[in-house]
């Protein structure tokens, strides 16, 4: 099974993002910051923007300021732990994801507080989410690809890339059509 990432790594792209795009890292951002001295959130990010941040390096900066949300500070483990602790029955679904993306490929597993990403080095191909007590969601990036048979139409799993969805309720329910499904998305991103 791959190996789960953290938020940290994420921070750590992040600030080479931050470093590619303005020539300088965090802790000097962290001085112009102080220097500056917004009053709040808005105030910052409308700063950042004038100097040509945006983006994540610009959420980044933000989180430097006024503090890191908890669940960027818990590991990948406790993320989907709490995702699957009032739905125990439903944890080896996730796992049986997590297993048949290891044969996909390089793929990044990157947890977050409510749903976990799938990542190829090019870009996000699926997110796996308990939407319900009952039911896992693994949404796919398909493009223009039309919901048939079990692959269904997504709504408001991840992001607006995420545009399909295979409902799981069980590990059978991870068959051929629908593994066939996670390896087109893997293939249509890499």
């Amino acid at each position: 099974m791959p190996e789960m990432q953290t938020w940290q790594k994420m921070r750590d792209q992040i600030q080479s993002q931050l470093e590619r795009q303005t020539g300088d890292g965090v802790e000097p951002w962290n001085r112009k910051i102080k220097a500056a001295a917004p009053a709040d959130e808005p105030a910052l990010r409308g700063w950042l923007e004038q100097q040509g941040v945006t983006g994540y390096p610009a959420t980044l900066l933000v989180w430097e300021t006024f503090g890191y949300p908890d669940f960027l500070l818990a590991s990948a483990d406790t993320l989907v732990d709490g995702q699957y602790a009032d739905r125990l029955s439903l944890r080896p679904v996730f796992d049986a994801v997590l297993t048949a993306v290891s044969a996909l490929g390089a793929v990044e597993v990157q947890a977050r507080k409510t749903y976990v990403s799938l990542v190829t080095p090019r870009r996000t191909f699926a997110i796996v989410q308990a939407s319900t007590k009952k039911r896992v969601d693994v949404g796919l990036r398909l493009g223009d690809v039309e919901p048939q048979g079990n692959l269904l139409l997504a709504k408001s799993l991840g992001n607006e890339t995420i545009n399909r969805r295979l409902a799981l309720e069980a590990v059978d329910d991870l068959g051929d059509e629908e593994l066939g499904w996670l390896r087109r998305a893997y293939e249509a991103n890499i």
